[in-house]
């Protein structure tokens, strides 16, 4: 055994004697690999492998935990209830305060007026006789608001005060003199400012380290984790936004076939201007710079919308030291995103290896011209002639149709149509500017 447990000659225990106590704790304190961890604690690998396999047996062992004794036990009540809610603080479940979270009314009854929705008729108006049955305004007075107004519902979490010390933010509430880190005889109620969908997510992360969420709550969980100072959370939220919200990147026009639509940025699940504003409020440069490359890839969706207009705006408000001409970040970035969207199209083809060749030059040196190293002339039937000497049409449709650009000119083929989009678009970017009254 090692030496630092001491036992033999002198110690006054034997080995036998030392072995048997460390097989008496492990079965008390249900360790059953305390006994190898002894033994074996010389072998540096064996003991990162060990240490791993706690590890991760830990959280599991203190996720099953949390779902029993919060998950389990969290409750819904009337809004208008909630603070009446008393739960003893001498509880099974050692809950040292409730976590509260209203869910959200329906935007079409957060919208409308109380008396307008108190005086919605109760039944069908008709002309005549209807049996017997009342009609006229007393009938369309309705003496239940609560049929046609939905009651807001608040979810309560029982919750630990040594998990949350976690978060800055109730480290901060529970170490100073605020009411909340008073002792009383019933769990103190916190109201959290987010829905009880977010609130559970920053709870498992507090608790378990795990933070799984889909995208459409991910901004959501980005606003929580700032107002809560969890750092990592908020770090994490990033990630889903930018990773998920990514897709392909695929612009919504690279072809344009007559008679054919273009895709609806409607069916992606996020704003993108929200993502875009929440990076701003929240200092998650992560975020800027996926809203400038997504606007870039899809600018042609985007550019004529008036509220991209508006946080055009909007950045260049958020310039603090001026300068004799400013530089709006979120339009330098969507020129660069702009740039390498259209520059790794032309990569990806070829197109510089084959031009370097006709002019005599290394390939790989960027041929740079006032389009971004991008040059068309004469490319139209050389590239048609390398596609067809492979045997490939180059994905471009060369039946019933024919290809366009954003002004809707008929384009030779799609690198001549991408070489116009990108000046188009960079045009449609200096008048959007001009429009705006906007030196940058």
């Amino acid at each position: 055994i090692p030496t630092e447990l001491g036992g033999g000659p002198g110690t006054g225990f034997s080995e036998d004697e030392i072995l048997e106590g460390i097989a008496k704790i492990s079965n008390h304190l249900e360790i059953p690999s305390l006994w190898d961890a002894v033994l074996q604690s010389d072998d540096r690998r064996l003991s990162r492998q060990r240490r791993t396999e706690e590890v991760e047996r830990g959280r599991s062992q203190l996720q099953t935990w949390f779902m029993r004794n919060v998950i389990k036990h969290k409750f819904i009540v009337d809004t208008g209830k909630a603070e009446e809610v008393e739960w003893d603080s001498n509880n099974g479940i050692f809950a040292d305060v409730l976590l509260r979270a209203d869910q959200p009314l329906e935007k079409d009854f957060a919208d409308r007026p109380t008396d307008e929705i108190l005086q919605t008729p109760s039944m069908k108006a008709t002309e005549g006789l209807l049996n017997g049955i009342p009609i006229g305004p007393a009938a369309l007075q309705s003496r239940t608001p609560s049929r046609t107004r939905p009651v807001q519902k608040s979810t309560l979490f029982p919750v630990h005060r040594a998990m949350l010390l976690r978060s800055e933010f109730f480290l901060t509430m529970f170490s100073s003199g605020f009411r909340e880190a008073q002792s009383t005889p019933h769990l103190q109620i916190i109201p959290i400012d987010c829905t009880p969908d977010v609130l559970e997510t920053v709870l498992t992360f507090l608790y378990t380290e795990k933070a799984d969420f889909p995208l459409e709550i991910a901004v959501d969980v980005l606003f929580a984790a700032d107002l809560l100072l969890i750092e990592r959370l908020k770090q994490k939220a990033a990630v889903v936004i930018s990773t998920l919200g990514n897709g392909t990147m695929a612009p919504a026009s690279d072809l344009q076939i007559v008679g054919t639509e273009r895709p609806s940025v409607e069916s992606d699940n996020i704003d993108i201007y929200d993502v875009v504003r929440a990076g701003w409020l929240t200092r998650v440069p992560r975020l800027e710079e996926f809203g400038a490359r997504y606007f870039a890839y899809r600018l042609e969706d985007f550019i004529d919308e008036e509220e991209f207009a508006d946080l055009i705006k909007e950045s260049a408000g958020r310039i603090r030291g001026r300068q004799e001409t400013d530089s709006i970040e979120l339009l330098d970035d969507i020129r660069y995103y702009l740039s390498e969207r259209f520059r790794l199209r032309f990569e990806d083809s070829g197109l510089e290896d084959m031009m370097a060749e006709e002019d005599g030059n290394v390939p790989g040196e960027p041929r740079l011209e006032e389009d971004e190293g991008v040059d068309v002339s004469g490319l139209e039937t050389k590239m048609q002639e390398t596609r067809l000497d492979n045997g490939e049409d180059g994905g471009v449709p060369q039946f019933n149709g024919a290809i366009r650009t954003l002004d809707g000119e008929v384009a030779g083929d799609e690198f001549a149509s991408d070489a116009v989009n990108y000046q188009i678009l960079l045009g449609k970017i200096d008048a959007l500017l001009e429009r705006l009254k906007l030196d940058a």
